[in-house]
C-alpha cells in the first residue's frame, strides 16, 4: 500500500495510490491518520481503508499543477526533525571488496571514515535484543528544509556544491507516551554539499545543512531486503548522468533496526507529537564521477516498488547580503 499527500482545496490531504494514473482521496492528512492508528491500536493500512472517500484524483494533474506535497508532514514544521546516518551501505560488489580489503589493516592505519565503516560491517547487524555499533549521525534541519516532490531544491549562494544522495528515508511519528512509530518509508534525496565535506570531514555538519526531498509516495509495511533503483540527472532535456544504486538491508552494513535504535535512544527525540524524517544513507553519488550540477538540472531518483520517481530541479540562489547580528 502506498500513499501520497497533496493540496486539495487548500487543505493537506492524504490519498491512496490506486495505480499510476489515479489516487483516491482520504479524509485526513497522513499525520492525523497515523495518530488515529496509534490510538486505535491498529495498523495504518486498516485506518487508510476506513478513511477513503469517493473522490478520485488524476495523479499526473497533481504533478502538473504542483499540488504534490511530502507524504508526511507536521502541522508545525518546527516539530519535524530531519536527520540521517552515513557510512551505512556496502555499495557494489567491487566497492565492497575494496572496502573490506582496506579494513584488513591495523586500526591505527585506518582513516576515521574507514574505522566507522569497519565498525558497521562488524557490528551493525546485531542479534535481536542486542545493541549494535553506532553509525555516523547528522542533523539536516527541521521541516522547513523539506522540499516537496517536483519542487525546486534551493542551493544557497555560499554553497560549494549541490549534489544528490539517493537513499531510503524512514518516516516516524511519536505517540503521546513517547513511543516512536514508523509510519513507513519513502525514496529520499538527502542532498549535500560534497565539496565542503571533502575539504575536511569535520565540515560534514555544515555540508548537511541543506534542503532535501522525499516521496512522492509513502510505502506502508515491511521493505524488501534488496532494492534496485536508478539515480539520474537531466540537463536541458537530456540525461547528463545515470547510475543504478542498491539499498535495503541486504546491501547495508547496518540493519534498519540498529539505525533506528541509535536515533531514538535519545529522549529528546521521543517528544510526543513529533515527526521524524531519517535518511538511511547512500552508496551512489554523481559527485564521485566528477559531475558538477548547474541551475535548472533535474534530479530523478526511482525505485520501482515505490511507484513514481522522486524528481526535483535545482535552483541556485543569488548572492545573499551579510547577516547582521544585533546586540540587545
Amino acid at each position: 500500500m502506498r500513499l501520497i499527500q497533496c493540496d486539495y482545496q487548500g487543505q493537506v490531504r492524504a490519498a491512496l495510490v490506486e495505480n499510476e494514473q489515479q489516487v483516491r482521496l482520504l479524509d485526513a492528512d497522513t499525520y492525523t491518520l497515523a495518530h488515529r492508528a496509534i490510538a486505535a491500536g491498529k495498523p495504518l493500512s486498516d485506518i487508510v481503508e476506513s478513511s477513503v472517500t469517493d473522490t478520485r484524483l488524476d495523479y499526473q494533474a497533481l504533478i502538473d499543477e504542483r499540488r504534490l506535497l511530502p507524504p508526511l508532514t507536521h502541522p508545525d514544521p518546527a516539530h519535524c526533525l530531519v536527520t540521517g546516518t552515513g557510512l551505512t551501505h556496502l555499495g557494489s560488489a567491487d566497492t565492497r571488496d575494496a572496502m573490506h580489503a582496506k579494513t584488513q589493516v591495523d586500526d591505527a592505519e585506518l582513516t576515521d571514515s574507514m574505522r566507522m565503516f569497519k565498525l558497521g560491517v562488524e557490528g551493525g547487524k546485531p542479534a535481536s535484543g542486542e545493541t549494535g555499533a553506532q553509525p555516523e549521525w547528522f542533523y539536516k534541519g527541521d521541516g522547513d528544509c523539506i522540499v516537496a516532490p517536483e519542487a525546486a531544491i534551493p542551493v544557497p549562494a555560499f554553497a560549494e556544491d549541490a549534489g544528490e544522495e539517493p537513499e531510503l528515508a524512514g518516516l516516524y511519528v511519536i505517540g503521546d507516551d513517547g513511543t516512536p512509530w514508523r509510519v513507513g518509508y519513502a525514496i529520499g534525496n538527502e542532498f549535500s554539499d560534497h565539496v565542503t565535506e571533502r575539504f575536511n570531514y569535520l565540515w560534514l555538519a555544515h555540508s548537511k545543512l541543506r534542503a532535501c526531498s522525499f516521496g512522492p509516495e509513502l510505502w506502508l509495511g515491511e521493505l524488501p531486503d534488496h532494492l534496485e533503483g536508478i539515480s539520474r540527472i537531466v540537463r536541458d532535456g537530456e540525461t547528463l548522468w545515470e547510475k543504478p544504486f542498491l539499498t535495503g538491508e541486504a546491501n547495508m552494513a547496518h540493519s534498519l533496526a540498529n539505525l533506528e535504535h541509535h536515533h531514538f535512544k535519545y529522549t529528546n527525540f521521543r517528544r510526543p507529537g513529533g515527526v521524524h524524517v531519517h535518511f538511511f544513507g547512500t552508496a551512489t553519488l554523481s559527485f564521485a564521477d566528477g559531475i558538477q550540477t548547474r541551475d535548472g538540472d533535474r534530479f530523478e531518483i526511482g525505485l520501482p516498488v515505490f511507484g513514481r520517481p522522486l524528481r526535483n530541479p535545482l535552483r541556485f540562489e543569488p548572492d545573499a547580503p551579510a547577516i547582521d547580528i544585533h546586540a540587545l
